[in-house]
């Protein structure tokens, strides 16, 4: 605390998620498949040998209050940097920065990136050397697929550990904690929240203790007290404070709704896919699980028959994630329609489970050589590559083995009947390709 604050001030102006931040592992929420008692990480964490990492996970999931933890317990320096807003030269700063604290403390420094999959790759690259070196420790956070948004060599010299989001019950459990808390939670005020009002909290969070900290923090700051200086929060306050209505039915029927929904549109009956819908937004469900929903659908039960649903799908997400409540409802009902009337085809999920089959069980590495990377080959191999056979030479296709040996007489993909499915099988045909029925 800062020795001019003598009332504390600056603390209290925290917001309450800042001020329930856990500082030791035994008050960390969540994420038991990483931190229990045993754990690779905890065992790492207790003997000070934890090496570089990456947090990856959805926002409010304990990313950043991890490596706080960590930084604090092993008696580290601890520089936090983000992505977003720092350049070569602030890595730069940091690593000097670290160099020193070893040299001259014998102190081991912890460089926490915030969103570390922005960082570009020259950014990436003057931070490589100092973690190969282990002038510092590198964690980084971010909610994307590092395999996939970072640079692939800071990814292959950390260990990445995936972040959960947060289940109601554990979110629920600090809201509790932090009402309780006269030190740095909401103690002080002598509130009183509804069991359902907690419970809406928690579950509308979606995972993100984060967003539940902050409507429970905003209904008791906003809630009058009564005579007796007592503050009420209700359901309908807690419903006001996170802006989302409380469901108007139970689990299960929620659970039954939701199923109906999803059979309907499989079913290509557009009138009850468009009356459960409504039923679920209606009732309070997120129009976006819907949209996921029927995005799903659009390629699992439509899907080569007429690959245009996925299209208008994804416009619908796009369209309200752009216009809103309730003008996003209009391209919303037109996507169901679509993926409704739509002819139906399930050979998309039927061929995607039969190649990752084979690609788990049969992982055959021994690609033929004219498809492999040969950009640095031999003599030998160059040759190989000649022998590849480019499509457009032959008029768009020609007949070319591209499966491993094991696996060249595999067909996943077998076109139905249906829609643009039809004209798919016609393709094969005069190609000569191979069709279910050959």
């Amino acid at each position: 605390m800062d020795l001019f604050d003598f009332n504390g001030n600056e603390e209290k102006a925290k917001p309450l998620a800042e001020r329930m931040r856990a500082s030791t592992l035994n008050d960390f929420v969540g994420q038991s498949h990483i931190v229990a008692e045993g754990s690779l990480l905890r065992r790492a964490i207790a003997l000070d040998r934890l090496g570089s990492c990456i947090f990856w996970g959805p926002p409010g999931c304990g990313k950043t209050t991890l490596a706080n933890v960590i930084a604090a317990q092993t008696n580290a320096e601890f520089i936090k940097l983000n992505a977003v807003s720092s350049g070569v030269a602030d890595v730069k700063k940091a690593v000097e920065t670290a160099r020193d604290n070893l040299k001259l403390y014998g102190k081991r420094t912890y460089l926490m990136l915030d969103e570390c999959h922005r960082f570009n790759k020259t950014q990436s690259d003057s931070l490589l050397p100092a973690i190969e070196q282990g002038t510092i420790l590198f964690i980084g956070s971010t909610t994307e697929n590092p395999y996939a948004s970072m640079t692939p060599a800071i990814v292959s010299r950390c260990r990445v550990f995936e972040f959960l989001p947060l289940t109601s019950n554990e979110i629920k459990g600090a809201l509790e904690k932090a009402l309780a808390d006269k030190r740095k939670g909401l103690g002080t005020y002598d509130a009183e929240v509804d069991d359902d009002a907690l419970t809406h909290i928690s579950v509308t969070a979606g995972g993100d203790l984060r967003t539940a900290y902050n409507a429970l923090e905003l209904a008791v700051l906003t809630t009058p007290p009564d005579g007796n200086g007592k503050i009420h929060v209700s359901l309908a306050d807690a419903e006001q404070s996170i802006q989302r209505k409380a469901l108007s039915y139970n689990e299960d029927l929620y659970y039954d709704i939701l199923s109906a929904f999803c059979k309907s549109l499989r079913g290509s009956d557009s009138n009850a896919a468009l009356y459960y819908a409504m039923r679920l937004i209606e009732g309070g469900c997120d129009p976006l699980l819907v949209l996921r929903r029927l995005i799903a659908h659009s390629a699992e039960d439509v899907g080569m028959a007429d690959p245009n649903a996925l299209v208008v799908a994804v416009s619908a997400l796009t369209a309200y994630q752009n216009m809103g409540y309730p003008e996003g409802l209009i391209p919303l009902s037109e996507a169901i329609i679509y993926v409704c009337e739509a002819e139906k085809s399930n050979t998309v999920v039927t061929a995607m489970g039969a190649a990752k089959q084979d690609a788990v069980k049969n992982k055959d590495d021994d690609i033929p050589k004219y498809l492999r990377d040969n950009s640095f080959g031999n003599r030998e191999m160059k040759a190989e590559s000649g022998k590849y056979r480019y499509p457009h030479n032959y008029g768009g296709w020609v007949a070319q083995q591209y499966l491993p040996d094991s696996l060249k007489d595999r067909v996943y993909y077998e076109p139905s009947g249906h829609g643009y499915e039809k004209q798919v099988k016609e393709i094969r045909k005069r190609k000569g390709m191979k069709n279910s029925e050959s």
